[in-house]
């Protein structure tokens, strides 16, 4: 191959021959070729990898949540739930913290609340759930969830703290603690005790729980029973429990609540109404019945000599003392 000599007057670099110029585009051509192959050359497959399987949780044992919850661990250890730390009977011995808040394994490893049960954050329904799993069909009255809490979707740990000491911790057990805690929810009835006449409440003397079975009851309102089944206020007041040759009809069948208002009133016995004449006439007035009653002094007119417009026939318990059943007289006078 021969290269021409640029002259002296020539600008331009030697230009190659006509030889070299048809080999320089093939060489070019098996260059991109060879580039280009090697950017679509399939890598090596990578390595299969088993996926991994989310296992459920599992019972780590009381002993591990001591590790970081050892000041409510050494309290619970005073309280009456340690028994199911300790009994077979339960089946779940040595780990009674997991019995209200599931297996605690993931939430050991990762300490996220998300992956631990915490009754005081489920729904009312579900954190029963979880105290029934003991309570539930007992023959003490932890047992019964019949009454308005249930319905009302009020949750036992709304009332109760489980992780406090003692035996005392539980639940508020001093009149003025239970009165305070139950005052928070039913604040129209705490309302009823600041009138004149009332059970003594505020005062501390006695507690709603003395009254009502707050998980509740056969009768009406949870009241407590007494006497096997009868209402709670005979508890105090056996005195007007009987039975009586001669019964008032509204204590046998509407209870003490027809004539009272057990949480409060402006009357001095606590009557529905202010003056007495008033709470008897709502049964005993002028309006015939339509049939023939059983007691003939209801709904029929007084004897002509009750003219009430006389202040001494205003107030019935004057001559009808025994209101409540008599044992000599069909009138309830002695």
């Amino acid at each position: 191959m021969h290269w021409r000599l640029p002259s002296a007057n020539d600008g331009h670099p030697p230009r190659p021959s006509g030889a070299r110029r048809a080999v320089l585009p093939a060489a070019a051509m098996l260059l991109a070729a060879t580039l280009w192959g090697a950017k679509v050359k399939p890598s090596a497959p990578a390595p299969i990898v088993p996926a991994t399987v989310d296992k459920p949780a599992e019972y780590a044992g009381s002993e591990t949540c001591q590790m970081c919850h050892e000041d409510i661990f050494n309290a619970f250890r005073k309280n009456p739930h340690h028994e199911v730390e300790t009994n077979k009977k339960y089946k779940f011995d040595t780990k009674a913290c997991e019995s209200c808040h599931g297996p605690g394994s993931k939430h050991a490893e990762s300490t996220s609340a998300a992956d631990i049960r915490n009754p005081a954050k489920l729904k009312p329904a579900d954190a029963d759930r979880a105290c029934l799993g003991c309570h539930l069909n007992r023959p003490t009255q932890v047992g019964r969830i019949n009454g308005s809490h249930a319905k009302n979707e009020v949750a036992c740990v709304s009332c109760h703290s489980v992780h406090k000491n003692g035996p005392n911790g539980l639940v508020a057990r001093k009149a003025a603690e239970v009165n305070q805690l139950c005052a928070g929810c039913h604040t129209d009835v705490w309302a009823s005790f600041q009138q004149p006449f009332r059970h003594r409440l505020p005062e501390g003397a006695m507690s709603c729980v003395d009254c009502h079975n707050p998980h509740g009851s056969f009768l009406a309102h949870n009241v407590q029973t007494a006497q096997a089944n009868e209402p709670g206020c005979f508890k105090c007041h056996g005195d007007k429990a009987g039975p009586f040759p001669f019964e008032h009809a509204p204590v046998r069948l509407d209870g003490c609540a027809a004539c009272h208002l057990p949480h409060g009133s402006s009357n001095p016995r606590m009557l529905t109404r202010s003056d007495v004449r008033f709470v008897c006439m709502e049964c005993h007035s002028n309006l015939p019945t339509p049939t023939a009653a059983a007691n003939p002094a209801l709904g029929s007119v007084p004897p002509a000599f009750h003219d009430l417009r006389a202040p001494q026939f205003r107030e019935c318990t004057t001559c009808h003392q025994k209101v409540h059943g008599s044992y000599v007289d069909r009138g309830l006078l002695r």
